[in-house]
Order: structure tokens, then C-alpha cells, then sequence
């Protein structure tokens, strides 16, 4: 590993300490070093807050020192006035001469502008640094800005013999059907306070009443996204407690009964169906999708392979009959056990190594 390969693997450190908050902003870290010593260092805390290279300045008492030091960023510093100055003007002032940067915005229209910014006031800036790793990192984004779709990550559990649910009989309680376990449970609510949105269709709803809350680690709420085709989901539902916001696909003309935090949608049910949803959400701000079911949503998006990480755990239980788990092929990214469950964690791309 090389000296620039060392402050900016901390600088992807230090962007990992944001996820779950910076949506849909990226994100990013930033070292100041000055003579071999990190004098500096921050991230982008929150979306709307101030990015990583504004932190790291600020985190540097002697700021006389800025102007014989080098910033490690690991994503190209902006250009445009948004919710927040751009950073590369905020280099410029502090006349830092030199700018080591992952990799650019992948956004076309800005891609290059903070690099050439720099550039024009006589700034030495060196890019690539750990590049793929700063991709991989980024990858909700870059999809995102690339493909205009959320990252979709599909989750579910199944048992040994292969079921995600038994068979439910007329007139039963909705509710879940027990198959994960209390420490894997815990995991999958972490990865919903990391992700902007979560999303099931109207079987899932129907028979498991769910909240589709964060409840079992700290984090935001994702935003609730169903889809309901023929308006099915009964009003009672938790769906509809106005907690958090929901969006609902449906072909149905359900407008009157919106509100501040329950959005319908109409969407026609054809062969562009999902392509019309994933581009809906990304309107929305929405840049990262959690989909946990059920087995005919599921499906449909592994056969048209719209998806780009997958999460199965398999439990020790047997049913013997049931809803069977869908069919999915892909990358194995890691497999082991969470609690009492063995569970694989697939990519449709060996391209991203998971940091």
C-alpha cells in the first residue's frame, strides 16, 4: 500500500461513518496531511449538512498549515452551489496546494467541473486513487446517477425446506410468518435505517399487516413503498397509521383517499412496469430500495434482472409446504451464519468489492 493509498483508505473510513444518513447524497471522507501527519480529517455527516471537506477544514486548529498540505477526498469535490457552497471554491480560499482525489462524480453534467476548477487556479490534483474501492462504497449513488434507478437490494428468509410462508387459511389473523431470528432480525432492520426506501406487494401486505419500521436498531424509517394493483390493502392497516411516508402503485384511481403521508400513484400494470417505479422513486429522491417481498415480487424482479444485491437467510425451520422461496442465481459476495440462520449474499455483477 502507498502513502496516498493509506490516508485515502481513511478517507473511505470516514465516509462509511455516514451511511443511512447522507441519502441521496453520496458518501464521502476527506484527510488534510501536512508534513506526514493528518492534521484534519472529517465526512459528510448528514444530507443538507456540511460535506466532508468543510469537516476536515474545520477540524484543523492551526489553519496556517492548509497552505503547505495536501486534502485526500474520496469523491471529486463539488462545483455547484446546492444545499451547500461548493468545495472546491472552499479549497481554492484556503489555498490548499494539492487535491488527491477516489475518483469523479458521476454525474455527467458535473463530472470533471471540480477537478478542472481547481486545476485553473494552479491547484495540483492527482485522481484514481483507490478508485474501484470508491466506486464500490458508492454504489447506491453511481447506480443512481447512472442507471436513474434506486439500487435495489431484494432480502428475504426461507426455511431449510425451501418455503418463505405457510399456507394461510381463510380468516386468519394477518401477521408475519416466524422464520428469521432475533439477531438476524436485528441485521435486516439495520440495513432498512440504511436504505431510503423498502418495498412489498399486496400479498405481503395483505397477510402480514406489516409496520416495515425500523424498530430493532437506530435509523430513519425507510419510506414505505407498495404495490397494490387493485387497491386490496385494507384501510385499518398499519400502512396507513401515518407514521411514516408511503407510496402506493396502484392502477386504481385512489386519489381521494390520499393524504400528507400516504401518496397513491397510478401506474399501468404493463411489460414497463418496473422501469416506470424504480424511475418514479428516483424522482422521489428515493436512490436505494430494499425489497423484501413477497415471492411473486420478488420473482418478477429476478427474471428481469432488475436487481443488484440480493440477502437469503435460510433458518433451521421446516414447513413441509408453503409459498416457496423464489428461484435466484448471482455473485456470491460473503456467506456465513447470523445466529441459528446460515445466509448467502449474492451480486448480479463481481464488479463491486463490498468494503
Amino acid at each position: 500500500m502507498t502513502v496516498e493509498e493509506k490516508y485515502m483508505y481513511r478517507c473511505l473510513q470516514l465516509a462509511q461513518n455516514g451511511r443511512g444518513f447522507t441519502s441521496p447524497n453520496p458518501m464521502v471522507g476527506a484527510v488534510i496531511v501536512h508534513q506526514g501527519k493528518i492534521i484534519g480529517e472529517g465526512y459528510h455527516r448528514q444530507y443538507g449538512k456540511a460535506h466532508a471537506e468543510v469537516n476536515a477544514v474545520n477540524s484543523v486548529k492551526d489553519k496556517a498549515l492548509l497552505k503547505d498540505s495536501t486534502i485526500y477526498v474520496s469523491l471529486e469535490p463539488c462545483s455547484h452551489h446546492g444545499k451547500t457552497p461548493p468545495c472546491a471554491q472552499l479549497i481554492i480560499d484556503n489555498q490548499i496546494p494539492k487535491v488527491v482525489v477516489a475518483c469523479l462524480d458521476p454525474y455527467p453534467a458535473v463530472s470533471g467541473r471540480g477537478i478542472k476548477m481547481l486545476q485553473d487556479r494552479g491547484i495540483e490534483v492527482s485522481v484514481g486513487v483507490l478508485e474501484k474501492e470508491a466506486q464500490a462504497l458508492n454504489r447506491v449513488f453511481f447506480t443512481a446517477q447512472t442507471r436513474n434507478r434506486p439500487y435495489i437490494y431484494l432480502k428475504w428468509a426461507q426455511t431449510q425446506d425451501g418455503f418463505i410462508d405457510k399456507e394461510r387459511c381463510d380468516g386468519e389473523k394477518p401477521q408475519p410468518t416466524p422464520i428469521s431470528n432475533e439477531f438476524s432480525r436485528m441485521l435486516v432492520h439495520k440495513k432498512r435505517a440504511e436504505t431510503a426506501g423498502i418495498m412489498i406487494g399486496t400479498n405481503t401486505a395483505v397477510n402480514d399487516n406489516p409496520s416495515l419500521t425500523t424498530r430493532f436498531w437506530y435509523g430513519k424509517n425507510p419510506v414505505r413503498i407498495i404495490i397494490d394493483r387493485q387497491g386490496r390493502i385494507p384501510s385499518g392497516y398499519q400502512l396507513f397509521d401515518g407514521k411514516v411516508k408511503t407510496i402506493i402503485f396502484t392502477e386504481k384511481d385512489l386519489y381521494e383517499k390520499q393524504s400528507d403521508s400516504v401518496i397513491y400513484i397510478r401506474t399501468d400494470f404493463n411489460e414497463s412496469l418496473f422501469e416506470n417505479i424504480f424511475s418514479i422513486l428516483k424522482s422521489h429522491k428515493i436512490d436505494s430500495v430494499l425489497v423484501e417481498g413477497g415471492r411473486e415480487l420478488l420473482q418478477s424482479l429476478i427474471d428481469i434482472q432488475m436487481w443488484d444485491e440480493a440477502y437469503i437467510e435460510t433458518s433451521n425451520a421446516c414447513f413441509g409446504k408453503g409459498v416457496k422461496a423464489p428461484d435466484i442465481r448471482g455473485y456470491v459476495l460473503n456467506k456465513g451464519h447470523w445466529g441459528t440462520s446460515e445466509y448467502v449474499h449474492l451480486s448480479t455483477t463481481d464488479t463491486y468489492k463490498i468494503i
